[in-house]
């Protein structure tokens, strides 16, 4: 059925991009897509405009591409994110049960037992954050946290990678669940604030790090 088609090419593409299978810049051809998995061109296109919503595919003339990977979205998403976050953390403390507190800080514990794994990582890493969200008790809030973190989930892939990042991460999730535990609104956000520049920094460089390696591979990587 093409709504079962579409899902499987989405989920195959997107995980070839975010691997750097099909490196930014690359094209994506949907006569190619629609050999390699046996669809149809509706679903196909489907799975291309659900893409291009993430930030991942974007139009090349009739044809489509691997968007590249622009620094300044990325700053700029980073930025976003940790505004909202803060307001996020700082409902949290007035809104948020005790249970349901207990059960983010418990998801984040489980979360460190794949911290071998890049991909578990990253997906329990943006649980993390729309589960702090949804403890603001605002859908608007959370929808926009989940927003940003689909579209920072490229770069993010990269940052992930590093057992050291991970671990950094972790801590800072912990530190964000103790002060929203103590219901202390100001430390929450400091905490906030703390893990977004962190997280940042640590992308960044793993960014500009995989911008030198993986050169040969066509990495672009626009905004500098």
């Amino acid at each position: 059925m093409p709504t079962s088609q579409t899902q499987l090419l989405y989920d195959r593409v997107r995980q070839a991009i975010l691997s750097f299978d099909l490196v930014p810049g690359s094209p994506l051809s949907e006569r190619g897509l629609e050999a390699q998995y046996g669809a149809s061109r509706t679903p196909v296109r489907a799975a291309l405009m659900r893409l291009q919503a993430e930030g991942l595919a974007a139009r090349d003339g009739r044809a489509w591409r691997v968007t590249p990977i622009d620094l300044d979205e990325v700053t700029a998403l980073a930025e976003y994110r940790e505004a909202v976050e803060i307001a996020a953390a700082r409902l949290a403390c007035e809104r948020a049960s005790d249970d349901e507190i207990a059960a983010l800080a418990a998801a984040d514990r489980d979360a460190q037992d794949s911290a071998g794994d890049a991909e578990a990582g990253m997906r329990r890493g943006s649980d993390f954050h729309e589960g702090l969200a949804a403890l603001a008790g605002n859908p608007f809030i959370r929808q926009a946290v989940t927003d940003a973190v689909t579209r920072m989930a490229r770069a993010r892939w990269l940052e992930m990678r590093s057992e050291e990042g991970r671990d950094a991460a972790w801590r800072e999730h912990a530190a964000i669940v103790d002060a929203v535990r103590d219901r202390d609104a100001q430390a929450a956000a400091s905490a906030v604030a703390r893990h977004s520049q962190a997280n940042l920094e640590r992308l960044l460089t793993s960014l500009r790090a995989d911008r030198r390696a993986l050169g040969a591979r066509g990495l672009r990587i626009v905004g500098e």
